[in-house]
């Protein structure tokens, strides 16, 4: 980030503009928009399809003191991404940062029972997705004379969760593409990182839960060094961290936030 950055008097490090968050109508999404709006920053969200949980994180911006701004895009179709990152830009006059925060509702499977059209549907809303989202905010950034991009992964990359192929690999991909942008786009002052997340009560998980039986879910907390979830404010925190100036010196990594589940 540049020096313009601007300190809110609730202690934000975000220069003028807005934040955008790709899924911001999720269980995370929301939790992400509501805290960088209390540390100081505006924000653009996108939604899918639930346009009353768009408007409710919305209105959670604006109790902020911040501006907002929401609108419907499926992340596989290009145009309607390049739109959106060309209206946000036209509106706010820059784009600081852009959080990637949907997710696939996959099947729990193995690998030999993967459903192709799943597979394809999941590639394309995940991985191609998110290779939509950074093409269109790339030159924004650029213009803006740098920022942040952060992506939520999944810690099953560091540790292998059974059944949790169609998470992984498209993350995985993801990942790498973080990476690809952090060294290639440094120059023009554009930080990359990714968040390797844990099982986080909130969001995916609360409709994932209701397809487990108790004691799968009760060995899912065992497995984690804290014996405990995540919450979707730790993972909010994280983001803010990610993308603010506090981590200027920070590019290229990926953050696992799983209470130890890797160790």
């Amino acid at each position: 980030m540049t020096d313009e950055v601007i300190k809110a008097g609730n202690g934000g490090h975000f220069p003028e503009g807005t934040a955008v968050v790709i899924g911001g109508s999720g269980g995370l999404g929301a939790a992400i928009c509501a805290r960088l709006a209390d540390h100081g920053s505006d924000v653009a969200l996108t939604y899918r399809s639930n346009r009353a949980k768009a408007e409710s994180v919305a209105s959670a911006v604006a109790a902020a003191g911040k501006r907002h701004h929401i609108a419907a895009v499926d992340v596989s179709d290009a145009n309607a991404v390049q739109q959106f990152f060309d209206d946000v830009a036209q509106r706010y006059g820059r784009v600081h940062s852009v959080v990637f925060a949907t997710g696939a509702d996959i099947s729990m499977t193995y690998t030999s029972q993967i459903d192709l059209d799943e597979w394809h549907r999941t590639i394309a809303g995940d991985l191609t997705g998110f290779l939509h989202v950074i093409k269109a905010a790339l030159p924004h950034l650029r213009a803006g004379g740098g920022g942040a991009i952060v992506a939520l992964t999944t810690a099953g990359i560091a540790r292998h969760p059974p059944k949790d192929i169609l998470s992984v690999v498209p993350k995985a991909g993801v990942e790498a593409l973080v990476r690809g942008v952090a060294r290639e786009e440094g120059r023009y002052g554009i930080r990359a990182n990714s968040i390797g997340l844990g099982v986080i009560d909130a969001g995916l998980f609360h409709r994932l839960e209701t397809r487990l039986t108790p004691e799968f879910v009760a060995a899912m907390k065992t497995n984690t060094a804290l014996k405990r979830f995540g919450t979707a404010r730790e993972v909010a925190d994280a983001v803010v961290f990610l993308t603010s100036s506090v981590s200027g010196f920070i590019t290229g990594h990926s953050l696992t936030l799983d209470g130890g589940f890797a160790v």
